[in-house]
């Protein structure tokens, strides 16, 4: 026995000898001055029944309390785990030429890499340490925060990727029409390179990225069991040779047609399935890719956004999770998490960028691309609706690069302009606009300003857009400006209206102006309507996080 033992039992025996010397006295002393004596006892056994009834509570106050502390230590430990499992990426690699924020909102990027070192060395993935993105969407969460879509930007999109800076602090210089996946490559590091990829989305989309979150192969098969698998469907029996067809076999049957739930490396598997379904193409992918992440959020929603979920949740993500600074403590990822509980899952949509094949590469679709990204800065959901939160500012944006134009263009002057120089008292008049050559015809860009300047209009700059793929003239125009904008439309064959953030009104010349360069005045070249209702070709085709987990799974 213990010294506590031994004081426990000698106070135990002393109370009963007392208990029993008592009762003898009490016992031998009735008829004299028993009465005295009984009421002595009694006081003494009320009080030890009050003393009694009063311990219990004292020892649940006691547990209460310990308990408390035993929680809160617990919690502290945890959150120390989670800080502990974190890593960042340097700010130092964001370029310091961004677009200025949007309406409202706030946008996240996200990133699957493929690099298959470390703990992914046995999940698959690319060949050798080289991180490189598998997959990527960027996240815009309204102002309302009730609403959210998840852009897929496809991995052989071509893209201008500009000056990004090498791990030994060199920047590199811009490369054109290279494929989107090659960004994060930048430096050949196994870690990959967020912000080059974060700086390649600003400059393709013209909005702002507040967050950029790369999730690897590791991070993605613990997350799954995390929760408890994640349901899944598939269009038809998948095979090793359907995940692997560098087998030149069929291989064993790995996934059974029809619904099943899948976690771990079976998750990983269903996610990267390319071969064997639709056109084999990344873009089928991306549609499965999509119906997962949306199957995810409903299973995590149907469990609950609370600690029980969210921390064991945590603690896998974390681990093979790399973030910006700003969501660099568990504090900031758990209060992230915490900020979409409340976002509806028939509210969240899955769109793909707008695209088309170009060889064996991928095209992005103008304007339709343009039209969704407007949306997005402007904080306007698919189907033109404004989600922004209370207090949410709605008007444009400060200044900032145009979604079509270049940056790295001339667009001060109009030089090239008809040497008249002739303005008239046409429609055009007290009306200012910028002109974007968005086809490969040299000379497009000074051409129309030399016309848009006779017909009355004020040019105020040329410049070349950031893509030459544009099929159809596009007048982008700020807030205010949509009469203005409507004006310069009539004056093209063709043209599209986009509402934009940025101010001002530009014109991007498409092939429809190369093909006949010269203005329009008849009724056939009104522009065609576009009115707000956002981006409803895409809002059409898009995926909500509540559809059945079976539709729509390949493209092709």
């Amino acid at each position: 026995m213990t010294a506590s033992s031994h004081k426990v039992a000698a106070g135990s025996a002393g109370r009963t000898g007392r208990a029993g010397k008592g009762g003898q006295a009490d016992k031998g002393g009735k008829g004299g001055k028993g009465g005295k004596n009984s009421r002595g006892a009694a006081g003494r056994a009320e009080g030890r029944a009050v003393r009694g009834r009063r311990r219990p509570l004292r020892t649940v106050g006691i547990v209460a309390v310990s308990l408390l502390v035993l929680i809160t230590a617990g919690a502290g430990w945890f959150y120390f785990k989670l800080n502990g499992n974190i890593t960042t990426f340097g700010a130092e690699g964001v370029s310091p030429e961004r677009p200025a924020e949007g309406a409202g909102g706030q946008n996240v990027l996200v990133i699957g890499s493929d690099s298959r070192s470390g703990d992914n060395s046995s999940l698959g993935g690319g060949e050798g340490d080289v991180g490189r993105s598998d997959t990527a969407f960027l996240l815009h969460i309204y102002g309302d925060s009730k609403h959210a879509v998840a852009v897929s930007i496809p991995r052989d999109t071509l893209v201008e990727i500009p000056p990004c800076r090498l791990p030994n602090g060199k920047w590199t210089a811009p490369r054109h029409q290279a494929m989107f996946n090659a960004a994060f490559s930048v430096g050949e590091s196994p870690q990959g390179n967020p912000a080059c990829t974060q700086n390649t989305v600003e400059k393709l989309a013209g909005v702002r990225v507040d967050h950029t979150v790369v999730v690897d192969f590791a991070g993605f098969s613990a997350m799954t069991s995390a929760i408890g698998g994640v349901p899944v469907c598939l269009p038809k029996d998948i095979y090793e040779g359907d995940l692997n067809p560098n087998r030149h076999s069929r291989g064993k049957q790995i996934f059974a047609k029809g619904k099943q739930t899948v976690s771990g490396q079976q998750a990983l598997d269903y996610v990267r399935i390319r071969h064997g379904i639709g056109d084999n193409s990344d873009i089928g992918r991306i549609q499965r890719q999509q119906a997962f992440v949306g199957s995810l959020l409903k299973k995590v929603k149907e469990q609950g956004f609370n600690p029980t979920t969210l921390l064991p949740l945590a603690n896998a993500a974390t681990r093979s999770m790399t973030v910006d600074p700003g969501l660099d403590s568990a504090d900031k990822l758990l209060s992230f998490a915490m900020s979409l509980k409340d976002i509806d899952l028939h509210n969240t949509k899955f769109v793909t960028l707008p695209w088309r094949y170009q060889g064996e590469r991928v095209a992005i679709e103008h304007p339709a691309a343009d039209r969704l990204w407007a949306d997005i800065k402007a904080d306007r959901t698919l189907d033109g609706k404004d989600a922004g939160g209370p207090g949410t500012a709605k008007g444009p944006a400060s200044a900032g690069p145009s979604p079509s134009a270049s940056s790295g263009s001339s667009g001060a002057g109009s030089s090239g302009a008809d040497s008249s120089g002739a303005h008239s008292s046409g429609t055009g008049a007290g009306i200012s606009v910028a002109v974007y050559n968005g086809t490969t015809a040299t000379g497009l860009a000074a051409r129309a300003a030399g016309q848009l300047k006779s017909a009355g209009f004020t040019v105020t700059g040329t410049a070349t857009a950031r893509a030459q793929d544009h099929a159809t003239t596009v007048v982008e125009y700020g807030a205010g400006k949509e009469a203005e904008a409507k004006t310069v439309a009539a004056h093209f064959r063709g043209a599209q209206l986009v509402p934009t953030a940025t101010p001002g009104v530009k014109v991007v010349l498409g092939a429809t102006y190369a093909a006949a360069p010269a203005l329009e005045t008849s009724a056939a070249s009104a522009p065609d309507p576009v009115p707000s209702s956002g981006s409803s070709a895409i809002a059409g085709k898009a995926r909500s996080a509540d559809d059945s987990i079976c539709s729509d799974l390949s493209y092709g």
